[in-house]
Protein backbone atom coordinates (compact mmCIF):
# COMPACT_ATOMS: atom_id res chain seq x y z
CA UNK A 1 0.00 0.00 0.00
CA UNK A 2 1.62 3.22 -1.20
CA UNK A 3 1.08 6.35 0.86
CA UNK A 4 0.79 9.66 -0.98
CA UNK A 5 3.79 11.96 -0.55
CA UNK A 6 3.75 14.23 2.48
CA UNK A 7 2.03 17.55 1.93
CA UNK A 8 3.86 20.84 2.26
CA UNK A 9 3.91 22.52 5.65
CA UNK A 10 1.33 25.23 6.06
CA UNK A 11 -1.35 26.68 8.26
CA UNK A 12 -4.69 25.03 8.72
CA UNK A 13 -7.92 26.99 9.03
CA UNK A 14 -7.64 26.51 12.81
CA UNK A 15 -4.64 28.86 12.87
CA UNK A 16 -2.25 26.06 13.83
CA UNK A 17 0.35 24.43 11.66
CA UNK A 18 -1.18 21.51 9.76
CA UNK A 19 0.99 18.89 11.43
CA UNK A 20 0.28 20.23 14.93
CA UNK A 21 -3.47 20.31 14.30
CA UNK A 22 -3.36 16.77 12.85
CA UNK A 23 -1.39 15.54 15.88
CA UNK A 24 -3.73 17.26 18.34
CA UNK A 25 -6.72 15.54 16.76
CA UNK A 26 -5.48 12.28 18.35
CA UNK A 27 -4.57 13.62 21.80
CA UNK A 28 -8.00 13.54 23.51
CA UNK A 29 -9.45 10.68 21.53
CA UNK A 30 -12.69 11.02 19.63
CA UNK A 31 -13.44 14.38 21.26
CA UNK A 32 -10.38 16.18 19.88
CA UNK A 33 -10.90 14.39 16.56
CA UNK A 34 -14.46 15.67 16.38
CA UNK A 35 -13.44 19.21 17.32
CA UNK A 36 -10.74 19.39 14.64
CA UNK A 37 -12.94 17.68 12.05
CA UNK A 38 -15.70 20.24 12.56
CA UNK A 39 -13.35 23.23 12.79
CA UNK A 40 -11.09 22.46 9.85
CA UNK A 41 -12.25 23.69 6.48
CA UNK A 42 -9.12 23.66 4.29
CA UNK A 43 -6.50 21.08 5.26
CA UNK A 44 -7.08 17.58 3.95
CA UNK A 45 -4.33 16.34 6.27
CA UNK A 46 -6.05 17.63 9.39
CA UNK A 47 -9.49 16.43 8.30
CA UNK A 48 -8.13 12.97 7.48
CA UNK A 49 -6.34 12.54 10.80
CA UNK A 50 -9.29 13.95 12.74
CA UNK A 51 -11.66 11.46 11.12
CA UNK A 52 -9.20 8.61 11.61
CA UNK A 53 -8.97 9.57 15.29
CA UNK A 54 -12.75 9.43 15.63
CA UNK A 55 -12.95 6.04 13.90
CA UNK A 56 -9.98 4.60 15.80
CA UNK A 57 -11.47 5.53 19.15
CA UNK A 58 -14.92 4.26 18.18
CA UNK A 59 -13.36 0.95 17.12
CA UNK A 60 -11.41 0.71 20.39
CA UNK A 61 -14.57 1.34 22.43
CA UNK A 62 -16.61 -1.25 20.51
CA UNK A 63 -13.80 -3.82 20.61
CA UNK A 64 -13.28 -3.24 24.35
CA UNK A 65 -16.95 -3.81 25.08
CA UNK A 66 -17.05 -6.95 22.91
CA UNK A 67 -13.87 -8.29 24.49
CA UNK A 68 -15.21 -7.63 27.98
CA UNK A 69 -18.48 -9.42 27.23
CA UNK A 70 -16.72 -12.45 25.71
CA UNK A 71 -14.31 -12.75 28.62
CA UNK A 72 -17.07 -12.35 31.21
CA UNK A 73 -19.28 -14.98 29.55
CA UNK A 74 -16.35 -17.41 29.33
CA UNK A 75 -15.48 -16.77 32.96
CA UNK A 76 -19.07 -17.28 34.14
CA UNK A 77 -19.55 -20.47 32.14
CA UNK A 78 -16.23 -22.01 33.14
CA UNK A 79 -16.63 -21.02 36.79
CA UNK A 80 -19.69 -23.31 36.87
CA UNK A 81 -17.60 -26.17 35.50
CA UNK A 82 -14.40 -25.79 37.50
CA UNK A 83 -12.67 -23.28 39.71
CA UNK A 84 -9.35 -24.05 38.04
CA UNK A 85 -10.75 -23.32 34.59
CA UNK A 86 -12.15 -20.00 35.75
CA UNK A 87 -8.75 -19.09 37.20
CA UNK A 88 -7.09 -19.90 33.88
CA UNK A 89 -9.62 -17.77 32.00
CA UNK A 90 -9.03 -14.97 34.49
CA UNK A 91 -5.28 -15.07 33.83
CA UNK A 92 -5.83 -15.40 30.10
CA UNK A 93 -8.10 -12.37 30.11
CA UNK A 94 -5.35 -10.29 31.74
CA UNK A 95 -2.94 -11.32 28.99
CA UNK A 96 -5.50 -10.58 26.27
CA UNK A 97 -6.19 -7.12 27.75
CA UNK A 98 -2.47 -6.36 27.91
CA UNK A 99 -1.96 -7.36 24.28
CA UNK A 100 -5.03 -5.39 23.20
CA UNK A 101 -3.87 -2.32 25.13
CA UNK A 102 -0.37 -2.56 23.68
CA UNK A 103 -1.76 -2.80 20.13
CA UNK A 104 -3.95 0.26 20.69
CA UNK A 105 -0.99 2.18 22.13
CA UNK A 106 1.24 1.28 19.17
CA UNK A 107 -1.47 2.34 16.68
CA UNK A 108 -2.01 5.62 18.53
CA UNK A 109 1.72 6.46 18.69
CA UNK A 110 2.15 5.60 14.99
CA UNK A 111 -0.72 7.92 14.13
CA UNK A 112 0.80 10.71 16.23
CA UNK A 113 4.19 10.34 14.55
CA UNK A 114 2.78 10.15 11.02
CA UNK A 115 0.45 13.11 11.59
CA UNK A 116 3.30 15.24 12.90
CA UNK A 117 5.41 14.29 9.86
CA UNK A 118 2.68 15.47 7.42
CA UNK A 119 1.93 11.91 6.27
CA UNK A 120 -1.45 10.43 5.36
CA UNK A 121 -0.91 7.17 7.27
CA UNK A 122 -3.92 4.91 6.87
CA UNK A 123 -4.63 2.35 9.56
CA UNK A 124 -5.92 -0.98 8.25
CA UNK A 125 -9.68 -1.00 7.60
CA UNK A 126 -10.52 2.39 9.17
CA UNK A 127 -7.97 4.37 7.12
CA UNK A 128 -9.97 3.93 3.93
CA UNK A 129 -13.16 5.02 5.70
CA UNK A 130 -11.36 8.04 7.16
CA UNK A 131 -10.14 9.02 3.72
CA UNK A 132 -13.62 8.65 2.25
CA UNK A 133 -15.39 10.59 5.03
CA UNK A 134 -12.80 13.36 5.21
CA UNK A 135 -12.97 14.05 1.48
CA UNK A 136 -16.55 15.33 1.74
Amino acid sequence: MQNPPPSQPGKSSTGLEENVAALLSYIFGWLSGLIFFLMEKDSKLVRFHAMQSILLNALVIVASIALYIVMMVLFLILSQVSGALSAIVGLLSVVVWLVFSAAVLVAWVMCLIKAYNFQFYKLPVIGDFAEKFSAK
